[in-house]
């Protein structure tokens, strides 16, 4: 009786403990049903159908649906499957019974796959296909969209089989999901109204650098309307957009422009990089190393034409990273040479580089098709282009202004901006001819500054260069705007006061430039100002002989003895030079 007991309690343990097992294995091994609600929105295929990768060569349908030894393996979100040209991936799923009121399709969110079959039973037990891909026609697709959309038929009494062979030269990992006509026709208008904007950015940053090249004869732009109008048309070819509305009808160009539009694209980023940041100019070597790169890139196009579809990417790949390390090398070079837009450059360029590693990680089978692969290019462009167009206006407004200034530098004082002596004496010689012919006053003033010398050995060399151009400012900012200003020497001023002037405005000129001076500057020593010695003439009582008058101003300055205290000087009407106390002139001496 106790050997009875025994066996029955091991034979309960037993039992409970495969219960257990039983149990505790059912969560693990069981799958996510397939319910195709509308409510649910897309509903993915995740774990509910089973693959196979057919190693070739490739399998009819009839085998793949009737052979018991081909080892299927379930379905996963997130599943990477390597494939090559003579590989295929096979996927069988059944939709259980659904309701049937609105139409259902088998989405492939990867515009880039070469061919996907969908394969279904008719009545008489035969396999009827309907296949998209970029190797076929966009037009001919079932469903012609940006990628593969096909028709899948729903039964709300019986379930249905379906197989699925997908075709691709390199990785696979496209989750297959299911959407309804409701979803479709709702989540197709958001996604227009984003691409839409995206591409017409592009399109109009295109327009405005061409315009920009034409109008100021400037290759920087056109570098940059290439670069741009490159990746645009390459995002195109990757979203599945210009495959259905630029080239629908050529699907050997269809299969091939994602894989060349993105190497042109940095080719001709090399010659926009050496444009903007002056690498001719700067090193001729380092500007060939990017012409070597850029025509590197046509030789790269051409190997991808020519080679096999599953080597394309690994021709690819490997440009795109020199290309872009190359570019970006360069680019670091000129900013730390000191180039002013070399900074802003690498700042535009940090999101596309982001942007782009995800699809080539995606090609080279590393990581899924997934919202950031698919659309992390286009963002990072969609940042970079406001960001170097306004580079490169920036830095046409700073060509021109070199290029005025190189034009103007025989009539324009380089430090300051004021007129030099040669266009003092040409407006000097005007004003004297409209004063006589209209009978009115006018005044030249020569203004000097007589403390430079002080201000040189109580504050150094660079104060005494820096006070110059302090005066010219407080000289410029109190004059009219028929007035001239001129620097006529390193410490010697000219200006013109048009007329007609009153008595009044005459005697007050010179006195006025003198207390101008001697205002203190902002954050500078109270006793670092300009001490300023002013000639004055009157015109046309003075004279009417530009070259007299000028001298007979510089006379009068040149007499002036160093330790004088008088500040304004006032031609005579006699030979004899008299000068004229601060006091006298209205103003105290300086």
């Amino acid at each position: 009786m106790g050997l009875l007991e025994r066996a029955r309690a091991w034979l309960g343990g037993a039992l409970l403990v495969t219960c257990m097992a039983m149990l505790g294995a059912t969560p693990a091994s069981a799958r996510h049903v397939l319910e195709l609600d509308v409510a649910r929105g897309p509903v993915q295929l995740l774990d509910w159908g089973d693959a196979w990768v057919d190693e070739g060569p490739q399998a009819k349908v009839e085998r793949v649906a009737s052979d018991p030894s081909i080892p299927w393996q379930p379905t996963h979100e997130g599943a990477i499957y390597r494939l090559d040209t003579h590989k295929a991936l096979w996927v069988r799923f059944t939709v259980p019974p659904a309701p049937d009121h609105e139409r259902w399709y088998l989405e492939v969110p990867y515009p880039s796959v070469n061919r996907v079959t969908l394969y279904t039973q008719d009545s008489a037990g035969e396999w009827q296909s309907q296949s998209a891909g970029d190797t076929l026609p966009v037009a001919d697709w079932p469903v012609p969209y940006r990628h593969p959309l096909m028709p899948i038929q729903v039964s709300a009494e019986v379930p249905r089989k379906y197989l699925v062979k997908i075709e691709n030269p390199h990785s696979f990992s496209a989750p297959l999901t299911f959407v309804s006509d409701s979803y479709l026709a709702r989540s197709e208008q958001r996604t227009s109204l984003v691409l839409g904007m995206y591409f017409g950015l592009v399109a109009l940053s295109v327009i405005v650098a061409l315009l920009s090249a034409v109008s100021l004869q400037d290759t920087a732009y056109g570098w940059y309307a290439a670069v741009v109008g490159l990746m645009g048309l390459g995002q195109g070819a990757m979203t599945g957009v210009a495959g259905l509305h630029l080239w629908p009808n050529w699907p050997y160009w269809h299969d091939l422009s994602s894989m060349v539009l993105p190497v042109a694209a940095v080719a001709a980023m090399q010659g926009f990089v050496s444009s903007l940041v002056s690498l001719p100019e700067r090193s001729r070597r380092l500007h060939w190393l990017l012409r070597a790169v850029s025509a590197l890139g046509i030789v790269v196009i051409a190997v991808i034409v020519l080679s096999e579809p599953s080597y394309r990417f690994r021709i690819m790949v490997p440009y795109i990273v020199l290309g872009t390390s190359v570019g970006t090398a360069a680019n670091i070079w000129a900013a730390w040479r000191g180039d002013r837009f070399a900074v802003g450059l690498l700042v535009g360029t940090i999101p596309v580089l982001i942007g782009a590693a995800f699809p080539l990680a995606r090609l080279a089978g590393l990581i899924p098709v997934s919202f950031a692969t698919m659309h992390g290019m286009q963002l990072g462009i969609a940042l970079e282009l406001p960001i170097l167009l306004v580079i490169l206006m920036l830095r046409s407004q700073h060509r021109r202004e070199n290029r005025r200034r190189i034009l103007k530098i025989d009539r324009v004082d380089p430090a300051t901006g004021l007129i030099n002596g040669f266009v003092f004496n040409e407006r000097l010689v005007q004003m004297m001819a409209r004063s006589v012919r209209l009978k009115y006053r006018s005044a030249v003033l020569l203004v000097d500054i007589a403390n430079i010398e002080d201000v040189r050995r109580q504050y150094g060399r660079a104060a005494a260069d820096e006070l110059p151009l302090r005066v010219a400012g407080r000289l410029l900012s109190s004059a009219r705007e028929i007035d001239s200003v001129a620097r006529l020497s390193e410490n010697r001023f000219g200006i013109l006061l048009e007329g007609p002037l009153t008595a009044g405005e005459v005697a007050e000129a010179a006195p006025r430039v003198v207390a101008r001076c001697l205002m203190p500057f902002k954050n500078r020593p109270i006793d670092w100002v300009a001490q300023a010695r002013v000639a004055q003439a009157l015109i046309p009582m003075d004279g009417t002989d530009p070259e007299d008058v000028l001298t007979r101003l510089e006379a009068l300055l040149a007499n002036v003895p160093a330790d004088s205290k008088r500040a304004v000087f006032t031609l005579p009407r006699d030979p004899t030079p008299t000068a004229v106390s601060p006091g006298q002139a209205g103003v105290q001496g300086a």
